[in-house]
């Protein structure tokens, strides 16, 4: 063989490996999440809707100018620097430089203003600033500015607020859209880009990496610090069957159930691939619609309050009595810094008797009471149905009216009445960061006016309210919280169906599991 020959077998031998090697190269997999969704994403604009996965779906994609770390601290996220005057009523705040939006445009002090504006007309910590006189203004392209008329101690629990409205960041032009319906376009600087073109509405929603995305310095702890993920590619899937979800996770088609089935629990904690983690505590809501009869009467909804067991409500939810409160007696969370027994001892114990009383004497004449009953979230439907059996006992004409968790979510806001296609009823839960203070319970917050689902307005209250945010002495404060929580039990804004710790289940090859932050979606904290 010659030397030409050579060198033809030589170069063909490179090309040959070139071939080989270069789809090895180029076909490396995404490194991809599977999650099992709790509900099905429908509204993409988590300034509209409190629902969580909204909000869930809202951490994944935009990001916030404060948030609390893992001990409930509020930390600068998209802020590089703030100060404040010393009588606390001028505030300063620059953003980190560089920051972009997914398509590559700078995030402005603009955008962060109009994102305030928004948040404020609609959160309870929001609006409250509002009321001490909040006006924000930008400065420059990354500095912006507050100012008070009055002290308001909770700036930067507002700005960091973990859960019902968290103060997310918007493009501008999309921060001055009307709020009475929910923005369709998605243009976030969070970690993550939503997938459009593979969104398949009650089967699946997709996210990638935001190359754009600037990550914090800091490591992640609870929701503040970098967010940069371990993972290319996360996909939200729907299966509303517990069956099918469980046989997935046990099959490793999924690496993660983000709410497990309570009735799961137990015997999956007897799987050695599997791994049962805590998610913070949750309170069940059950929400009369105060707009129209009968629980428009005070009376009616102290009868329902009357003859709530809360322990038989956790349980038919299916919780195991290790991860259930037999009886909670605060409207805020057992075990938390507000936690108080002010006004509860009349409805410690179940009394039926004295629910129907209360029931006879709002003037309810049997008039048919529309409950809705979500059909594919286990734990929702047996709280409804218990609602359901509870309101039967009392003598209640009940209409239940069954469809799944997301049309109830969108029919909730309707304040038609029941017989025009509105409702009486309807259940939820919230986690602890939507419970856990007059100004952050999702129901017990709402001023008269608001346009929380139910409509709650009890002007008592309202002023109650207000006098704890201003009072800053610690032991007056606590009286302040106890007679709000007094006045609640007897204007009976939402009734406390009891407290219970949610459940996530995990294949075990998934990592980091115990740092995500009571049931919040950081899935930038997991690898695998």
């Amino acid at each position: 063989m010659n030397r030409r020959s050579l060198s033809v077998l030589a170069s063909a031998a490179l090309v040959a490996g070139a071939l080989f090697a270069a789809p090895a190269m180029a076909q490396t997999p995404a490194k991809t999440l599977r999650i099992v969704a709790h509900a099905d994403l429908k509204i993409l604009d988590p300034t509209f809707t409190t629902a969580y996965i909204s909000r869930n779906f809202g951490y994944m994609v935009y990001d916030t100018l404060f948030a609390q770390d893992a001990n409930g601290s509020p930390k600068p996220q998209m802020v590089d620097k703030y100060s404040s005057s010393k009588d606390g009523l001028q505030w300063s705040f620059t953003l980190r430089p560089g920051l972009k939006f997914s398509d590559g445009s700078a995030v402005t002090a603009a955008d962060a203003v109009a994102s305030l504006q928004r948040w404020g007309a609609r959160d309870s910590i929001g609006r409250a600033m509002g009321a001490a006189g909040a006006e924000w203004k930008a400065v420059d392209a990354r500095t912006f500015a507050l100012s008070l008329k009055e002290p308001f101690g909770m700036v930067l629990d507002g700005l960091a607020k973990p859960s019902g409205y968290p103060m997310l960041v918007l493009p501008e032009r999309l921060a001055k859209l009307p709020a009475t319906s929910p923005m369709s376009e998605v243009l976030g600087s969070g970690p993550f880009i939503f997938k459009r073109d593979e969104w398949v509405p009650g089967n699946k929603a997709v996210f990638v990496k935001n190359p754009h995305y600037v990550a914090r310095t800091e490591p992640a702890s609870g929701l503040a610090g970098s967010k940069k993920s371990s993972f290319d590619r996360v996909e939200w899937l729907y299966l509303p069957d517990s069956n099918s979800a469980v046989a997935a996770l046990k099959k490793g088609e999924v690496d993660m159930i983000e709410q497990l089935p309570p009735d799961y629990i137990t015997p999956l904690r007897s799987d050695a691939n599997i791994k049962i983690r805590a998610a913070g505590a949750w309170q069940g809501f059950i929400v009369m619609n105060q707009l129209h009869p009968p629980f428009n009467n005070m009376k009616a909804r102290q009868a329902l309050a009357h003859a709530v067991s809360q322990d038989r409500f956790t349980a038919a939810m299916g919780y195991p009595l290790d991860m259930r409160v037999t009886y909670c007696a605060t409207y805020f969370i057992c075990g938390g810094p507000n936690e108080t027994s002010a006004g509860a001892e009349p409805f410690r114990k179940p009394d039926l008797a004295k629910a129907k009383q209360l029931l006879a004497e709002s003037g309810y004449k049997g008039e048919k009471v529309v409950v809705l009953v979500p059909t594919d979230v286990t734990y929702l439907n047996a709280e409804a149905l218990m609602t359901v059996q509870t309101l039967k006992s009392m003598g209640v004409n009940v209409d239940a009216q069954s469809s799944d968790w997301a049309s109830i979510g969108a029919r909730r806001a309707k304040r038609d009445a029941p017989e025009a296609g509105g409702w009486n009823v309807y259940v939820t839960v919230a986690g602890e960061f939507d419970v856990n203070s007059p100004v952050t319970n999702a129901y017990l917050a709402p001023s008269c006016g608001s346009s929380m689902p139910g409509w709650p307005c009890d002007k008592e209250l309202d002023e109650l309210r207000t006098a704890w945010l201003k009072e800053t002495v610690p032991a007056k404060r606590k009286e302040r919280l106890d007679a709000f929580q007094t006045r609640a039990y007897q204007a009976i804004p939402y009734v406390n169906a009891g407290q219970y710790s949610a459940a996530i289940a995990a294949r075990t090859s998934l990592k980091g599991l115990d740092k995500m932050w009571a049931g919040m979606p950081t899935v930038w904290m997991l690898d695998k």
